[in-house]
């Protein structure tokens, strides 16, 4: 028998207190379905938890930790079931929106659909319910960082500026409304606005907004100037210095910074370095920002890693308070560079130091590339500069030299 859209057996066992039932092998629970629900692991080989909030939608878990979202539901006579999406990319608020939105198309099913009014298009979703649904479609792409990052912009950043309007209803001039209101970020503007695009581009495909109606088409992103900044040898002397008087107080985080110091490396491969990976002379990183990387480290760098006081097989290398995150660096590389007068530098910039002090010591473009993990050739072209005044300088000391055994002026 069926009661408020569970499927219930005379022969189901209920078991203890809770609302926790077996049948046909497969172990059930009612609870409300949350974020901290969907972190849980399970023994049995198959789990369904059912949400008390809206029947018919739950949560499906396996052993092997693998989980999804899903709504049943009968149309036409038979029993359905669709997925919505997997836990953390979707959340369990925008599953119930998506699961609310299919128990009412099952509903509607076979019913005469009302008249359309003339010279009026059907209505479209507004933005916020809309965001769910394209989340479910396209959170798959991309690294988990982007996905993050993405997540944030669209439930965030764009429900708070778009969320009350329908999505057929977005127009041009109201994009560019929101570049005017985001001038004082618009770094965070260009970073936002390619994924409204792919929106309103995934909108059209479902027949939500007309053909060729992008409103993001020809909106002009801000014009950024990079600034490279390049630590001094007498800078790089400051900030050698100045780790030393944290050491006591936050010793991981001071060696994090100098392994960024001594190898190039991205902040993200540095605080996510995991034990695993490191294998000297080398540190062999599965995933960056480019894909699968190998970073050659240096003596100084190895002299870094077996200073750590906790060394071990698995693991995080630097490692938070909590151990299982990886360790947060913005706070402590405020004071240090405080500490040695370096208050316009960022952590970045080491990277582009690193770069600049190879191509000073006549490392090639091809090879400095390489050494940083730029898997295109016009990543490390930005540096070509620094590698024309290296190279005027060696003509300089080279016609030096020979003029003085001639014995003429130089």
């Amino acid at each position: 028998m069926s009661t408020n859209g569970y499927v219930v057996t005379p022969k189901a066992v209920e078991t203890g207190r809770s609302n926790r039932r077996r049948q046909n092998g497969i172990t059930s629970e009612k609870v409300r379905l949350d974020g901290n629900i969907a972190r849980r692991k399970v023994k049995a080989k198959e789990f369904f938890w059912w949400d008390t909030e809206l029947p018919g939608s739950g949560l499906r878990a396996f052993a092997a930790g693998s989980k999804s979202w899903f709504v049943q539901f009968r149309q036409r006579g038979k029993q359905k079931r669709a997925t919505l999406g997997r836990p953390p990319e979707l959340g369990a608020e925008e599953a119930r929106v998506l699961a609310r939105a299919q128990l009412a198309k099952a509903a509607l099913d076979g019913l005469p659909a009302a008249p359309k009014p003339r010279g009026k298009r059907s209505d479209a979703p507004l933005f916020r319910d809309y965001a769910p649904r394209f989340w479910a479609d396209y959170s798959r792409h991309g690294k988990p960082s982007t996905r993050k990052g993405n997540r944030a912009r669209i439930f965030k950043d764009l429900t708070e500026m778009f969320g009350d309007q329908r999505v057929d209803a977005i127009r041009k001039a109201d994009v560019l409304r929101w570049r005017d209101s985001w001038a004082n970020r618009s770094g965070a503007f260009n970073r936002t606005i390619p994924i409204l695009s792919v929106m309103m581009s995934h909108a059209e495909q479902l027949g939500i907004r007309p053909r060729g109606s992008n409103p993001c088409k020809g909106t002009p992103r801000f014009k950024r100037k990079l600034v490279d900044r390049f630590l001094s040898a007498r800078e790089f002397n400051r900030l050698a210095a100045s780790p030393r008087a944290f050491e006591e107080s936050n010793p991981i985080a001071v060696q994090a910074i100098r392994l960024l110091i001594y190898t190039g490396a991205r902040h993200g491969e540095v605080v996510g370095l995991r034990w695993e990976w490191v294998q000297p002379p080398r540190l062999m990183l599965p995933d960056s920002k480019t894909g699968a990387k190998i970073v050659y480290h240096n003596r100084q760098a190895r002299a870094v890693l077996n200073a750590m006081p906790t060394k071990a097989e698995a693991g995080l290398v630097f490692p938070s308070l909590r151990g299982d995150k990886p360790i947060a660096l913005s706070i402590p590389w405020l004071a240090i560079r405080q500490h040695a007068a370096l208050h316009d530098v960022r952590l970045h910039d080491l990277r582009h130091s690193s770069a600049s002090i190879a191509i000073a010591d006549g490392i090639s473009l091809v090879v400095t590339g390489k050494l940083l993990g730029h898997a295109l050739a016009e990543t490390t072209e930005r540096y070509a500069h620094l590698a024309d005044e290296a190279i005027a300088d060696a003509a300089k000391r080279v016609s030096g030299s020979l003029a003085k055994c001639l014995g003429i002026a130089a």
